[in-house]
């Protein structure tokens, strides 16, 4: 659209023609649909790589020359000791800003640069990004000026997001006498094609204006049209900046008239509503302070890049505010500020399009659920104590409070209202999680359950190929926790006799999918437990072992259950769930039951009258959105059939599982994470399932503690004996005996009370021997070569 039809536009027009205010109200409420109500930042440190550079932008006292400074590029060890100075401090970012291309106008570069071996200032470049990359963990962000699309390539490996401004696409600001002029890179054709080039790379990448250099707001609107279309043709343009001019003592434009507060408001408005609605827009909070609040009013949703370490080296005379202050006034906005990376969430969501495989580990362990930055270092299986709650006024915003409302009204939370729930963050957390408590003492309560159980599991060798196990292994493999075994029937009969001996009323049998085992083998199993100790409930073998032994017999799943319900089985563990969405499920467990066969299981078993528990494992490469998938199959389940005895999420355990090792998953659930899935389970689960179970094995006593007055009412099982959670890495330990539990329950004044797999007062006999507490006698796992030479491979 040449410029005379783009200003006579009904767009344009609309724009320039409105009152500020309400171009601020509609601004605000399109950036409300999509952002809600958290404002973000990204903790950095700012690294000046050079100052040199070949344009002369008449505004601008970064670029300098050789003469003025002492070093033309700053040393590797200096960028490294500044990143990791920002490591320690909580900074996720390493924002490189620097000159276009020195080395083309200062033989000073073009000396330094031999002088420590490389060809261009973006070999430098590239180099000291890898190592902050590799040696610091902050992810780079890289300001190197003009790029190609071969530049982009070269770069991407060791940026997680890259940034160019394109200020303005007036021609007229190059010519003489215009801030631009004799500044070769600021040509807005190359500007431009730098923005479509980085397109083509498939870079998340941030642009924006500089307001008040003598443009118009016509000029500034062709600008934003001008990155709305590059946009539109690739996607990546996940952030759009206002800044506003600062003039500056030195420079050309030193008495330059700066932008008032009105023409950075208008031009925020204007560009919320010209750019699509899941573009990020940002103001620097350092060049206007004290009107923090009306920029929020104009739709911004994002206030860049803050360091709490290292000055704003573009704009040195105005400093970063204090983070306690800028949420303190983001709060004060009717706002929620939260950190992000330095690649924006819907980025997160599609890694292996928009991040190279190098830089994708580093995202995934600064990350969360949301792709948002992780709040804490908490991590599920090691971390003994979890963090230090926060300081929270205890008011929740006003899309949180309503959801709240509905439940005390006892309504049956919807998709929307569960995820707004999962959406919690800072003190709408505890507002979810004290509602949650309010619901479980309503439900149940002050007591908290236990049951003393032992775990069974008859055989670590599996033929499926779970990117999460660590438990599992090929047939005669060893690896992180010993050798691949399968247990003797005699060892099984043991072991349920001698947990029977300690007050067990229950034991938990599960196991690899071994590839020489039938359905007649989990019958066998099941007898042989059974025999060893007759009245001792037998919890064993989830949706995949059902379907499996169902499969080799030519087997219906009904009259499959009804034959291990008549050998013994007496309830069902709700395990291989995972998360039942097809999208995790394709990376996590592809060749494992598909949603829709856990599903089948679950109906079949209590169709037959056996009832079971139901699972999530969470942290891995899901989202909030997949667990409230995953919540909304369990409730309809129980809505049908009322099978279901209580509901266990299980935060994933990262240290040793695989998928982590590789770099393709979450270190885990962080803190905050764990609070939110216990509380909204027991929130959207309401009043179908009543038991919300904590588990001590991944969170640790002090952990289960905190959750135990979060919503849950459950401790779950004593043990005896844990291989796949230690498997993983974690370091809970493998028992937590009847009088330890109940020690733990009564710290938090709470009353306990020792139940049966089905939710009865365990019996006294059983109680008797629980608190004996007699010691476990060696474990034997059978190895195979003994069960091969033997003969004794089960049927």
């Amino acid at each position: 659209m040449n410029s005379a039809a783009f200003s006579s536009s009904s767009e344009v027009r609309s724009l320039l023609e409105k009152p500020t205010p309400v171009l601020m109200a509609a601004a605000a409420e399109r950036r409300d649909g999509y952002w809600g109500d958290l404002v973000s930042y990204s903790r950095k440190v700012f690294i000046p790589l050079t100052q040199l550079c070949r344009d002369t932008c008449h505004y601008c006292t970064f670029a300098t020359t050789p003469r003025r400074i002492g070093r033309a590029y700053m040393p590797v060890e200096e960028v490294l000791e500044i990143a990791r100075g920002g490591a320690k401090i909580g900074c996720n970012e390493a924002l490189f800003t620097l000159g276009d291309r020195p080395e083309n106008r200062y033989r000073a570069a073009r000396e330094a640069l031999d002088d420590m071996g490389f060809d261009s200032t973006l070999a430098y470049l590239e180099e000291a990004a890898r190592r902050v990359r590799d040696e610091t963990g902050l992810l780079p962000h890289l300001n190197p000026g003009v790029l190609g699309d071969a530049d982009y390539e070269r770069l991407r490996p060791v940026a997680a997001s890259m940034g160019l401004m394109i200020e303005s696409t007036s021609e007229r600001l190059c010519q003489r006498g215009g801030p631009h002029f004799g500044s070769p890179d600021k040509l807005p054709a190359v500007r431009l094609e730098a923005l479509e080039a980085a397109g083509r790379a498939r870079v998340p990448f941030t642009t924006g204006l500089l307001i008040g250099i003598g443009e118009t707001r016509l000029e500034r609107l062709e600008t934003l049209a001008a990155i709305r279309d590059s946009h539109d043709r690739h996607g990546h343009v996940q952030e759009v900046i206002v800044q506003n001019f600062r003039a500056k003592p030195g420079t050309r434009m030193a008495d330059a008239p700066e932008p008032d507060l009105e023409e950075l408001l208008w031009t925020l408005a204007a560009a919320r509503l010209m750019m699509p609605a899941d573009v990020s827009l940002q103001a620097p909070p350092n060049l206007s302070p004290g009107q923090l609040a009306p920029l929020i009013d104009a739709g911004l949703n994002d206030w860049g890049g803050v360091s709490p370490l290292t000055p704003d080296h573009v704009n040195p005379e105005a400093a970063w505010p204090e983070l306690a202050a800028l949420a303190r006034q983001t709060a004060e906005a009717g706002k929620t500020l939260v950190q992000r990376l330095t690649i924006y969430p819907r980025y997160m969501r599609r890694l292996s399009e928009w991040a190279d495989k190098a830089i994708v580990p580093r995202i995934l362990e600064l990350a969360d659920g949301d792709g948002l930055a992780r709040e804490d270092q908490w991590t599920a299986g090691v971390s003994a104590v979890p963090p230090a709650p926060n300081v929270s006024v205890g008011v929740a915003s006003p899309a949180i409070a309503d959801v709240l409302a509905q439940v005390e009204r006892g309504a049956i939370l919807d998709r929307r209202q569960i995820n707004t729930l999962f959406s919690a963050r800072a003190g709408d957390v505890d507002a979810v999680c004290a509602a949650a408590d309010r619901q479980r003492a309503m439900t149940c309560g002050d007591g908290v359950s236990y049951v003393v159980t032992r775990n069974i599991n008859y055989t670590n060798v599996c033929n499926r190929r779970c990117t999460f196990c660590a438990f599992s292994k090929g047939r005669g493999a060893t690896s992180l926790r010993g050798p691949a075994y399968d247990l003797d029937l005699g060892e099984v009969a043991r072991r349920t006799g001698e947990a029977r001996d300690r007050g067990a009323v229950e034991v938990c049998m599960q196991g690899g999918i071994h590839p020489d085992y039938t359905g007649e083998t989990y019958l066998e199993l099941l007898r042989t437990a059974r025999d060893a100790a007759p009245g001792v409930h037998v919890h064993a073998f989830s949706p995949l072992e059902v379907t499996h032994g169902a499969r080799s017999l030519g087997l219906p799943l009904p009259l499959y259950l009804e034959r291990l319900k008549g050998a013994g089985l007496g309830s069902l563990p709700g395990t291989a769930a995972e998360v039942l969405h097809e999208e995790v499920r394709a990376v996590l467990c592809p060749d494992k039951v598909s949603t829709d066969e856990w599903v089948e299981v679950m109906r079949a078993a209590h169709g037959v009258g056996l009832r079971s528990t139901a699972t999530m494992m969470f942290g891995h490469v899901d989202h909030s959105e997949h667990w409230t998938e995953h919540l909304l199959i369990i409730r309809q389940i129980q809505q049908e059939t009322g099978g279901f005895t209580e509901f266990v999420p299980l935060p994933f355990v990262a240290p040793e599982a695989p998928l982590y090792r590789q770099g393709r998953a979450r270190r885990g659930p962080s803190w905050r994470e764990v609070r939110l899935v216990h509380a909204v389970a027991r929130l959207a689960l309401a009043p179908f399932i009543t038991n919300i179970q904590v588990s001590w094995v991944k969170l640790g006593p002090v952990g289960a503690s905190a959750i135990l007055n979060g919503g849950a009412n459950d401790l779950g099982g004593t043990l005896m004996n844990e291989s796949i959670t230690r498997a993983a890495g974690a370091a809970h330990g493998q028992e937590m005996t009847a009088g330890e539990m109940e020690a733990t329950i009564r710290r938090l004044g709470r009353r306990p009370w020792q139940r049966t797999t089905l939710y009865a007062e365990a019996p006294l006999e059983a109680r008797a021997r629980a608190f004996a507490n007699s010691p476990l006698a060696p474990i034997v796992e059978t190895p195979l070569k003994d069960r091969a030479s033997a003969g004794q491979r089960k049927s």
